[in-house]
């Protein structure tokens, strides 16, 4: 048996011999299998309350579908999902890609399979990961910036002083008062909002 490498995993397929084999394969290659489920309800429930860190999901499931399964767990907490299927076409491609899965499976499953798509799915998620917060970064630094140009304008015509000594003031301010430009910006613009 291989050293654990502490990823959680939860299984979601409803055939019990399936999760059994999927159980030990993934156990054989040092995952950490955190839970199972039987449909798709079940598995929404257990992600939520488990936070794996990989799901591995047959798309064929009672009570909800593995593809609608992924697609609640995604937009609640996004997470690296693999998806098992019986057969393989691009509309289930599309469908799976559209609801947060990181890569898919046709069965039966071996563990020469398992592995490379698990690497696969963990770095796409990873990546998808990094980009997200890349983008959050970005639109803060749109909106902070947008704050204190406001902020600069309400100086400028307040004080009536020049776009620099306004930036200058702001940045004294934030420096005096050890906060962040866009809180000084915020309480300057909270502030004019009263006079």
């Amino acid at each position: 048996m291989q050293e654990k490498n502490h990823k959680k995993v939860l299984i979601a397929e409803d055939n019990s011999r399936t999760r059994l084999s999927l159980k030990n394969q993934l156990e054989t290659l040092g995952f950490e299998v955190v839970g199972t489920a039987a449909n798709g309800q079940d598995a929404v429930e257990k992600a939520i309350e488990l936070r794996p860190d990989l799901i591995i999901m047959d798309v064929k499931m009672p009570r909800m579908d593995g593809i609608e399964a992924s697609r609640t767990i995604t937009a609640r907490n996004p997470v690296a999902i693999i998806l098992l299927t019986g057969l393989s076409s691009d509309d289930l491609a599309t469908r799976a890609l559209d609801a947060g899965v990181c890569a898919y499976l046709v069965k039966p499953v071996s563990k020469n399979q398992l592995e490379p798509a698990i690497k696969l799915a963990l770095a796409r998620y990873e990546e998808f990961k990094s980009l997200k917060t890349e983008v959050n970064s970005l639109k803060d630094a749109i909106e902070t910036r947008k704050l204190v140009e406001r902020a600069k304008g309400i100086l400028m015509k307040r004080c009536n002083i020049p776009e620099d000594e306004a930036f200058k003031l702001l940045q004294m301010h934030s420096q005096k008062e050890n906060k962040k430009m866009r809180e000084i910006a915020e309480t300057i613009i909270s502030a004019s909002k009263l006079i």
